[in-house]
């Protein structure tokens, strides 16, 4: 995340960062921010990135970065988080993930719908353009989650 905010505001770019006080404590919190909202929790932090997302976009990470995945795409399927969530899947990190989610739709565990819920890219470059062709999701998807 550091190298992702770095390299946007060394292009003059906006980085609002969402920390909870815990990491700050342990000064792990990005001190060049545009701005930094200091929030009690993992889960209070989770919230306001999704509430305040135009997209959810995951990069290549650790377990943080699958469990985040994971809750964005709950939520999808539950109508909370209606925007995109693009998977970049660099040199095919994602692919056995991917995979994983596509044999939940495979034993009915997740409707032939829900695979829409998410779109994958294979270079960074792509990001913008799948989130503008992203189908649109509507809070209504409740009405389907149930399978």
């Amino acid at each position: 995340m550091g190298s992702i905010s770095d390299g946007a505001l060394s292009k003059n770019g906006k980085v609002i960062g969402i920390t909870p006080k815990f990491m700050v404590d342990l000064e792990w919190a990005h001190k060049g921010l545009t701005e930094l909202h200091i929030v009690k929790s993992m889960h209070e932090r989770k919230h306001l990135m999704l509430a305040g997302a135009d997209a959810a976009i995951a990069l290549p990470g650790g377990c943080g970065t699958l469990e985040e995945l994971m809750e964005a795409i709950t939520w999808k399927r539950l109508g909370i988080f209606t925007k995109p969530i693009i998977i970049v899947n660099t040199k095919g990190y994602f692919d056995n993930l991917i995979k994983l989610l596509e044999h939940t739709i495979a034993e009915k565990f997740m409707s032939e719908k829900h695979g829409a819920m998410w779109s994958v890219v294979n270079k960074v470059e792509d990001v913008i353009p799948a989130i503008k062709n992203a189908p649109l999701w509507s809070n209504d998807a409740r009405s389907f989650a149930v399978v």
